[in-house]
């Protein structure tokens, strides 16, 4: 793999050497200016021996060349496939950096001081072996941007320029080209990789090993682990001694010429220095087909081994592409990295790891992050505590104080990032505020139950060897709009301190095949390290009874439901649906949802008990009659707006809440609903 000396070590002697042996080679063109000057005879100002050169070295004496690593001239030559003449003309224009005295006899060489400056024509004038093809655009010097061709009236008379690169290059002195590090995304330290990722390092290090000089395959690194996915990169590279470099996707050009710039500078680094590339797609806004065709042109042209990381996979038609899932580390690495980075405190807090473990699904990266920002909290655990927290992973209502700091800081590290697919909930209901028949509630306790001992009962008890399939926990509620499906999600995140996510089905769905299916995997992948409560709106926007199958759409449609249910059955954490109309569902999709949910339409009672908790305590109220606003026929959302509105109506009228308040905003609310206010709904009420 290794294709320079850019990471071997090389003694002083060795770059002496190189020093050398380049400057006896200049020596040699130098003498062919020399010949063609008229002056060179007479002029001692242009001696060999005027100091320029080291040691003052005769033309004929030059350093051995057997050294190892080879010496940077020759070795460049044999990479490049340079002919002596091209060899030498490159030297010629290396010349022009290290000899002042250079132009001046480039001007007198050419017969016209004006030209002091390297030229076609000069060297096939004073180099042998001189060759047309040496300066056609497809020939090396030019196809690897080796020298620069200047403006002029014609391709022989143009200046010629050693490119600054290769100048440094034949010096010793190793950096990437700054045309490159220009785009250059910054690395993450070299660390300590867990045991499933370290198998993925030695696959693709033996992958590219067995490759040889051939053709590399593009090799992907798909999931939501960015992090991970750059480490395991940059072990790769330092395994195998070469180096890496990353590119932002989004900062490729679209341009051709210089998007076809980028590929011969990116060939150019891995022939001098063994760089790779490292195309970091993870970022990549899908709705840019200009980015999207460069990012397709360079993975297919680019000839070197390359790294793409990216969310989803990518495919490409001719270029083999090997396509490598990063998963988080697994439950078991995760314990260790834990008590690793948190050292004599682990011990101490084994019990809320364990409770960390089977909640969260974080990345190294996350874990090493959550415990840092905990250092200097003061989180001894008593044995008072000690024992809550036992008790708490059994019989789980409350998080003790010494889980509750690591516990809040997992869930902002592993808090997704699909603000344009989904809406973050603040979870502020309780037990109390929600008010349903002791059946409905008791579901909903044992929603909570499954989503706290879903690990234990899975990896300790076994249940999770005896089959992958259906160990998502997912609920369907079901229920008129206003009922309290939304209150009850609410409910559950803040019970179990998870995050809620809304996510309207109307929006996720699009009438282009496969984007549905793609926004879902994007919001489930998103979602996966946090456990978080995912509450998907309005089902009936997918989940329409399954008909025949007529044409293509028909067969999609039930494809995209099938892809919905395939991951809440497979989802980490608790995914819910709402329906308005669960009659219109079909039953062989109902059965697969762990938990269904009805919430009735409240009667009076209900209401009454609703009206009773809806106003905050430090709200001012006065003669309030909850038995008569029991009356009014709707359900808890519309109960919740009218209270709202009569609140901002006593405020203006600068006045507590009274009933008077309340009847005008009801009276607000059915004009909105667009119905008939009844006299029997709000008799007595003023």
């Amino acid at each position: 793999m290794s294709r320079s000396v850019s990471r071997l070590k090389v003694t002083e002697g060795w770059l002496e050497a190189n020093q050398q042996y380049l400057m006896g080679q200049i020596k040699r063109v130098r003498q062919a200016l020399l010949c063609k000057s008229e002056q060179a005879a007479t002029d001692i100002s242009l001696s060999l021996t005027n100091g320029f050169y080291p040691n003052g070295h005769g033309l004929q004496e030059q350093p051995d060349t057997s050294f190892a690593p080879p010496l940077l001239l020759n070795q460049l030559c044999q990479t490049f496939s340079l002919s002596s003449f091209e060899r030498d003309l490159l030297l010629l224009c290396a010349g022009m950096e290290f000899d002042a005295s250079w132009g001046l006899l480039c001007g007198m060489a050419q017969g016209n001081e004006q030209w002091n400056y390297p030229t076609f024509a000069l060297a096939l004038n004073i180099l042998p072996q001189g060759h047309w093809q040496a300066l056609t655009p497809d020939a090396p010097l030019r196809r690897w941007r080796l020298i620069d061709v200047g403006e002029g009236l014609t391709l022989t008379n143009s200046s010629l320029r050693i490119d600054e690169r290769i100048l440094h290059y034949l010096r010793g002195v190793q950096y990437i080209d700054e045309r490159l590090a220009s785009l250059e995304e910054p690395m993450p330290l070299p660390g300590i990789l867990v045991a499933s990722h370290q198998q993925t390092v030695e696959q693709i290090a033996s992958t590219w090993l067995q490759v040889g000089d051939g053709t590399f395959p593009v090799v992907q690194l798909c999931g939501e682990d960015v992090t991970s996915k750059r480490a395991i990169a940059r072990a790769v590279c330092d395994n195998l001694g070469i180096n890496l470099h990353a590119l932002a996707a989004e900062s490729l050009p679209t341009d051709t010429s210089q998007l076809n710039l980028i590929k011969i500078l990116y060939e150019r680094e891995w022939a001098l220095s063994s760089t790779v590339l490292l195309l970091n797609c993870d970022h990549l806004e899908t709705n840019d087909p200009a980015r999207e065709s460069a990012i397709a042109r360079l993975l297919e042209s680019l000839n070197t081994p390359l790294l793409v990381t990216s969310r989803d996979r990518r495919r490409q038609r001719q270029r083999p592409i090997i396509t490598i899932d990063v998963y988080h580390p697994t439950s078991e690495e995760q314990h260790l990295i834990w008590h690793n980075a948190l050292g004599n405190q682990g011990v101490k807090l084994t019990p809320a790891i364990d409770l960390l473990v089977s909640t969260f699904n974080l990345s190294a990266s996350q874990i090493h992050t959550a415990c840092l920002t905990v250092k200097g909290m003061d989180i001894e655990t008593p044995a008072a505590d000690e024992q809550l927290i036992n008790k708490d992973i059994a019989h789980q209502s409350t998080i003790p104080p010494i889980t509750s700091k690591l516990w809040d800081i997992c869930c902002i590290q592993a808090r997704p990032r699909m603000e344009e697919l989904a809406q973050r909930i603040d979870s502020a209901a309780n037990w109390e505020d929600l008010i349903l028949p002791d059946r409905e509630r008791t579901v909903l306790q044992e929603v909570a139950t499954h989503v706290r001992h879903r690990m234990k009962v899975y990896e300790s008890w076994g249940f999770g060897g005896k089959s992958r399939r259906g160990l998502g926990i997912s609920a369907l509620f079901a229920g008129a709009s206003g009922t309290g499906k939304t209150m009850a999600a609410e409910v559950l995140g803040k019970e179990l301190r998870l995050d809620v996510y809304r996510i309207d089905l109307s929006s996720v769905i699009s009438k282009y095949i496969g984007e549905t299916e793609k926004n879902l995997r994007r919001v489930f992948d998103a979602a996966e390290g946090g456990g978080s409560i995912l509450l998907f709106d309005e089902a009936d926007a997918i989940f329409g009874k399954r008909s025949e199958v007529q044409d293509s759409h028909d067969r999609h449609a039930n494809i995209e439901v099938s892809y919905l249910l395939q991951r809440m059955e497979s989802y980490r954490g608790l995914a819910i649906l709402t329906t308005n109309m669960k009659s219109a569902l079909d039953k062989a999709f109902l059965r697969r949802i762990r938990f269904i949910v009805q919430f009735p339409f409240p009667n009076a009672e209900q209401r009454r008990e609703i009206w009773q908790r809806i106003f905050p305590q430090q709200t001012p109220t006065e003669n309030l009659d909850y038995k008569k606003l029991a009356k009014l026929n709707v359900a808890g959302g519309n109960i919740r707006s009218i209270a709202m509105n009569a609140a901002f109506i006593a405020v203006d009228a600068g006045e507590p809440l009274q009933m008077k308040h309340i009847l005008q905003a009801t009276k607000n609310e059915y004009v909105k609903l667009e119905r008939p206010l009844t006299d029997v709904e709000i008799k007595g009420w003023v």
